[in-house]
């Protein structure tokens, strides 16, 4: 049900994460180009790492685009999960689980203490299911991103 991605994935994974930018009404904001998922995920020095979810028949209907993050305090890596998504047709037959059990088993196999990532506050089904498998929201900690120009103007601050 769940293996490691292919270079062959890269169009299956680009068009899931434009799906989920549909879901997340945000559609405009997912820019990412097949060629730039083929580098980050199999270049020279992969920046992240995916599996995909499949059907007994081999279809794709799920995936999870991660990477390693560290944890200054623990002093070990851990996952940060960048998108997890399954299809909506085959939500509630436990891809998205397993999708996630995979990751625990990566961070148990390797000693990393922690798997992480964000969800919107709105997305309630998807905030239970979370919950259910055990993850608690981070409350005390908000995150902060800089963008566009805002990101320019301080990456050429002088001094």
């Amino acid at each position: 049900m769940i293996r490691s991605a292919v270079v062959e994935d890269v169009p299956v994974i680009h068009a899931m994460i434009r799906e989920l930018a549909e879901y997340e009404k945000v559609p405009h904001e997912a820019r990412a180009a097949q060629e730039q998922l083929r580098e980050a995920l199999f270049g020279v020095r992969p920046a992240a790492f995916a599996h995909i979810a499949e059907t007994e028949d081999g279809e794709a209907v799920g995936f999870s685009l991660w990477f390693l993050n560290f944890s200054t305090w623990r002093g070990v890596h851990g996952i940060h999960l960048e998108d997890l998504y399954v299809r909506p047709g085959v939500r509630g037959g436990g891809y998205g689980k397993a999708l996630l059990a995979e990751l625990a088993r990566i961070c148990v196999e390797r000693g990393y203490e922690r798997l992480e990532w964000a969800v919107l506050k709105w997305n309630e089904p998807t905030i239970a299911f979370y919950e259910a498998l055990g993850a608690r929201p981070q409350d005390e900690w908000s995150v902060y991103r800089l963008t566009d120009e805002a990101l320019a103007r301080l990456g050429s601050a002088q001094g």
